[in-house]
């Protein structure tokens, strides 16, 4: 019966019926919310500063947008284009490969790095098109030349057990983070997961390294897992008023 009464409804609307009842039903829990909890994580940790700062990977985010508006000249740079709903004179973007664009050393004391390393050397998105195994180890250290002594790094990626969802994403677990955090100073580190009614909430670091992902999906409502936020500094001297402080590992 209610097969011969679709057809007689207009065409338009038997098909967004049918797109309605096949669709793929997101799994629970699942990645909703997931962009709330970086950004809002990253802008609450933007300090005030006059200073330089790169926005690595800033894809639809206003991240760039805050640390401008806290003062700093913000470079964003991103291989896809980016359009932005305003302009800002602190704030310019260039489109290129951060591992290729002749970028000035020691130049940035802030980076935001929000979601986007675990990307990098996974060709067929988000415009990769060279592979590079180790591609997001590279971006860290290139990244790190490029920041002035003392210079901090706001990182947000993706964590569980290790594993690697080609072309979609690196998952960083107790094998592959320290790689990735090699050369820096954690200054702070916060881990969430998502609960059985799909909420993001605060968990421990063991419990989030161990959580088992899976992010093969196209469809980020059919994904899942934990998230990593961290406030990393290059070692090196830091200035603060009239005064500057050598770190241990300068």
């Amino acid at each position: 019966m209610l097969g011969a009464s679709l057809y007689s409804l207009p065409g338009r609307v038997v098909r967004r019926f049918k797109r309605l009842i096949t669709a793929e039903q997101p799994r629970i829990p699942n990645l909703r919310g997931d962009r709330h909890i970086e950004w809002s994580w990253v802008a609450s940790q933007v300090p005030s500063g006059q200073g330089n700062a790169l926005d690595f990977g800033p894809g639809g985010s206003h991240l760039a947008l805050i640390a401008a508006q806290r003062d700093f000249n913000v470079t964003a740079v991103d291989l896809e284009p980016t359009w932005w709903p305003y302009v800002h004179p602190r704030l310019r973007f260039i489109r290129g490969d951060i591992l290729k664009l002749p970028l000035p050393k020691k130049h940035f004391d802030l980076v935001i790095n929000c979601s986007t390393v675990e990307h990098v050397g996974l060709a067929g998105r988000y415009r990769v098109t060279e592979s590079r195994s180790d591609g997001d180890l590279e971006a860290m250290a290139r990244i790190r030349e490029l920041m002035k002594p003392a210079g901090i790094m706001l990182l947000t990626i993706p964590v569980g057990q290790d594993a690697v969802f080609a072309p979609l994403t690196r998952i960083y677990g107790k094998e592959r983070l320290p790689g990735l955090l090699d050369g820096f100073d954690v200054e702070k580190e916060v881990f969430w997961i998502k609960d059985q009614k799909n909420r993001w909430t605060l968990c421990d670091k063991e419990t989030a390294l161990s959580f088992k992902a899976s992010a093969g999906s196209w469809n980020a409502k059919q994904n899942i897992y934990a998230l990593g936020c961290f406030v990393l500094r290059k070692p090196g001297y830091e200035a603060s008023g009239d005064f500057m402080r050598v770190s241990l590992d300068s």
